[in-house]
């Protein structure tokens, strides 16, 4: 299958490309490139890759494609508070965008990372995907908007599929240290600390990125009248943790360093649990392999070989806001992140 895959430089979408690529697909990815500084290791090769804003995206750039897998995003709640207004453009008004071009240009299959955290403040009860939706913040608040729209352009010709995906986790070439289990496991690596920003018992659904992307690579095989104009939740039951819990697995993975709250006066209103029953149900051949606490072990052992240092875990190499505001204040993207002249890449000033 051809398949165009958006963000393909990101976090997921470094991990997704080569999975698929391995499953005989044939893929071209698309990116804006602004984290091109931040590599943990080498990020795939062996496919066509273009530095293109999703934005700018034509029609006949879309012929010829059997699906596409839309990642790009801006990618998490903190970004949101950069510019609300990017966030949506980029996020909702580029999503679809592009679904009505690929729409238009042919494309069945249109796959769309959504998140879990649509369901927001939800508490504990398992949440499956007629669950009222509560976002939070303008990402999740991005998420419930396209899925609203793209599900209007769904036809016999044109299957939209939006993957609710829970909190990542695991190691990537492009690593996220603004992730919840890869932030805890840098404070223990870097820090000898495990610091958590809450009191402990917000619930977090979690999956591992190569899940994450055996998930899609499920997807795109399933036959159309099965995922048309359907939502999953991507994930498993038995990873619906507190982050107490998550932090007890960094702790028993470093060993000698201690568990702090840097925020004792109540816990984050993020707060949800989520069943992943659909996916199973539904799409029998999806068989995730991760857990946290292998997770935990993975990350551990790719910080140290990587030697991570407290100078990356706290700059801008691995977390997406610091580096968005660095490009900004250097006056390489203008103000709606648009490139100012020729990127340069990889940036390292």
């Amino acid at each position: 299958m051809k398949i165009l895959v958006t963000g393909d430089r990101g976090y997921i979408g470094t991990v997704m490309v080569p999975y698929l690529l391995q499953r005989g697909h044939e893929v071209v990815g698309l990116d804006a490139e602004y984290y091109s500084n931040g590599s943990l290791f080498a990020p795939p090769e062996g496919y066509i890759h273009n530095l293109k804003d999703v934005r700018d995206v034509q029609m006949d750039e879309l012929v010829g494609f059997e699906a596409i897998v839309h990642l790009a995003a801006l990618s998490n709640d903190p970004l949101g508070d950069l510019n609300p207004e990017l966030t949506y453009d980029i996020n909702y008004r580029a999503t679809i965008r592009l679904a009505q071009l690929a729409r238009e240009a042919g494309v069945p299959r249109f796959l769309y990372a959504s998140s879990c955290s649509l369901y927001g403040a939800a508490g504990d009860n398992l949440l499956d995907e007629s669950a009222p939706m509560r976002p939070l913040t303008c990402y999740a608040e991005s998420k419930v908007r396209s899925e609203d729209a793209l599900s209007k352009l769904a036809d016999r010709d044109f299957a939209p599929v939006y993957l609710r995906n829970a909190t990542a986790y695991g190691a990537s070439p492009r690593l996220r240290l603004d992730i919840v289990l890869n932030n805890l496991m840098g404070w223990a690596v870097t820090t000898g600390r495990v610091r958590i920003t809450s009191d402990g018992t917000p619930w977090r659904p979690m999956a591992h990125v190569e899940d994450i992307a055996q998930a899609f690579a499920c997807v795109l095989q399933a036959p159309l009248d099965v995922i048309s104009n359907q939502a999953f939740n991507v994930g498993t039951n038995n990873q619906n943790y507190q982050v107490r819990e998550l932090a007890s697995f960094v702790q028993e993975t470093v060993g000698h360093c201690n568990i702090e709250y840097a925020n004792q006066t109540g816990p984050d209103p993020r707060n949800y649990r989520v069943d992943f029953s659909k996916l199973a149900r539904m799409l029998p051949t999806f068989s995730p392999v991760w857990s946290a606490r292998t997770g935990a072990r993975e990350l551990f052992d790719a910080y140290r070989t990587a030697g991570m240092t407290t100078e990356d875990f706290h700059g801008r190499r691995f977390t997406r806001l610091k580096q968005l505001r660095f490009l900004l204040e250097d006056r390489q993207v203008d103000g709606t992140l648009r490139w100012v002249g020729q990127p340069r890449l990889p940036i390292t000033a």
